[in-house]
């Protein structure tokens, strides 16, 4: 049995269907019709709920709030939390002060979009800090609400209203509630493997990684589900039954960060806006780039793990991680080892995974003076979509030679793929425009790219060549672009 809050409601779930998303629960099942299905695939946001977890800070136990697509999130991910869904929000006939500010700004044309946009900006508020000036706000605006799509086009009254909103914030029902909705908390925080059963489907919820690895062993066949943002879209876009996952998001040594003298250790299931702020300390192009990854709906709910382990020639983090020298420690049963990235990718969604082996956590070294690191992303939007070409470059450079290069690129081969012919023309090559043409020649030995809809073959090419010319007049001249590419 799984248990969660709806709001304030306890809800125990378990004979329920397995891959039942949360959308279709709030709509079929809770009689809660106000949060919308737009594209069932993560794109538009008008799916977007809340959902409350509890987090200390600084010795002080809160609720944290974050916004997710309830069309790519499976019910079993709610055990132990709490689920806010616009109906939630009008308190004592009144309406919360997002709904107001929309309502006042004029921010709701024909409506389908705004339950999306008001939990969007819920969650904006909630996590809005008093004392940013203009700007700041702006920018952390712009992230909350990159993941929603207005078909009205109507963004210009919804940013008012999210200047409102966060400006003019009262305390509402949920902080009146918050020392409540703790003990709530608490008292269904998850003590053992949780289980949703519908007999022809069922979802396993372990709470530690011997527990997880003991389940996994018995059920080689299962398919762990962790953010679910690709694994759900299965069920929502090929509409494939998945008969047993396991859920391994409530395994908190999964999802820690640690850090160490010469390396960060990151649980496979910490979220990639939790990655964000550890990994932009270290590589600000590592930061700067994951800004662009998804929604922020996406990156609260996908994980570094999961990114790495569905095996797409397209991931953003996998390039980055693989020039950054990154390991995994896989486990299976009781026994882990430690494999370097670039040798975890063998073919076109093929791992040097074994069965019932998952990724426990990713090791990335910590940065050194010594080193330069950049990173690219080329998509056709700025925001929230998938590369064409993704490139990342670590180099050691002493005395104006280069003494070490990785590099490594994703969108140019059936897997993320270190550039080794690129790599072996830059060491000991002096620091200059012949040898970066030298290098640029060299990809072509790298990769043979392929032509889709997101770019030809040729364009492939002659971007990845323009990338590390990108990154040598950079390197001249350190300010004269931003270092994470926009579109082209």
């Amino acid at each position: 049995m799984i248990q969660f809050l709806l709001n304030q409601e306890l809800r125990s779930e378990s004979s329920l269907d397995s891959n039942v998303t949360v959308l279709e629960y709030l709509r079929n099942h809770a009689g809660k019709p106000g949060t919308k299905e737009g594209c069932a695939s993560g794109d538009c946001g008008a799916c977007t709920v809340v959902v409350g977890e509890l987090e200390s800070v600084n010795g002080r136990e809160r609720i944290r709030y974050r916004s997710l697509n309830s069309c790519l999130t499976f019910v079993s991910s709610l055990h132990g939390k709490q689920l806010i869904s616009v109906e939630d929000l009008k308190h004592q006939g009144q309406l919360h002060s997002v709904q107001q500010a929309m309502v006042d700004c004029h921010g709701s044309q024909c409506g389908f979009c705004t339950p999306g946009f008001v939990m969007s900006l819920f969650a904006l508020q909630k996590n809005a800090d008093g004392q940013d000036d203009a700007s700041v706000r702006h920018a952390k605006t712009h992230e909350a609400l990159a993941g929603n799509l207005c078909r009205c086009t109507g963004y210009r009254p919804i940013l008012d209203a999210a200047e409102q909103s966060c400006c003019q914030a009262q305390p509402d029902q949920f902080d009146a509630r918050e020392a409540a909705t703790i003990a709530q908390l608490h008292s269904i925080a998850p003590k053992e493997t949780a289980e949703l059963n519908s007999g022809d489907k069922r979802c396993l919820v372990p709470l530690t990684i011997a527990d997880l690895a003991d389940l996994y062993s018995s059920h080689p066949e299962a398919r762990l589900l962790a953010g679910g943002t690709d694994l759900a879209l299965e069920v929502t876009q090929f509409h494939r039954a998945l008969p047993v996952m396991i859920y391994v998001g409530n395994v908190a040594a999964m999802k820690r960060i640690d850090k160490f003298d010469d390396r960060l250790e990151i649980g496979a299931a910490t979220s990639l806006t939790d990655c964000a702020e550890a990994l932009a300390t270290e590589y600000p192009d590592f930061g700067e780039l994951l800004q662009r990854f998804a929604s922020l709906q996406i990156r609260n709910q996908g994980t570094l793990g999961g990114n790495i382990g569905n095996a797409s020639p397209i991931g953003d983090t996998p390039p980055l991680l693989i020039a950054l020298g990154a390991q995994l420690v896989l486990r299976k049963g009781d026994s882990t080892r430690t494999l370097p990235l670039d040798q975890y990718f063998l073919d076109y969604r093929v791992t040097a995974r074994q069965e019932s082996e998952f990724i426990e956590k990713i090791i990335v070294p910590r940065a050194t003076r010594q080193q330069t690191f950049r990173a690219y992303k080329v998509s056709k939007r700025l925001d929230d979509d998938i590369s064409a070409v993704c490139a990342a470059f670590n180099l050691r450079i002493e005395a104006g030679v280069v003494t070490d290069a990785r590099v490594a690129f994703g969108g140019m081969a059936a897997i993320p793929k270190r550039a080794s012919a690129c790599e072996q023309a830059l060491i000991g090559s002096s620091w200059y425009p012949a040898t970066i043409e030298r290098a640029c020649a060299a990809l072509a030995e790298d990769f043979m790219p392929l032509s889709d809809f997101r770019a030809s073959k040729e364009y492939r090419q002659l971007i990845a060549q323009n990338l590390l010319r990108k990154f040598f007049l950079e390197l001249q001249t350190p300010d004269v672009a931003t270092r994470v590419t926009a579109h082209v």
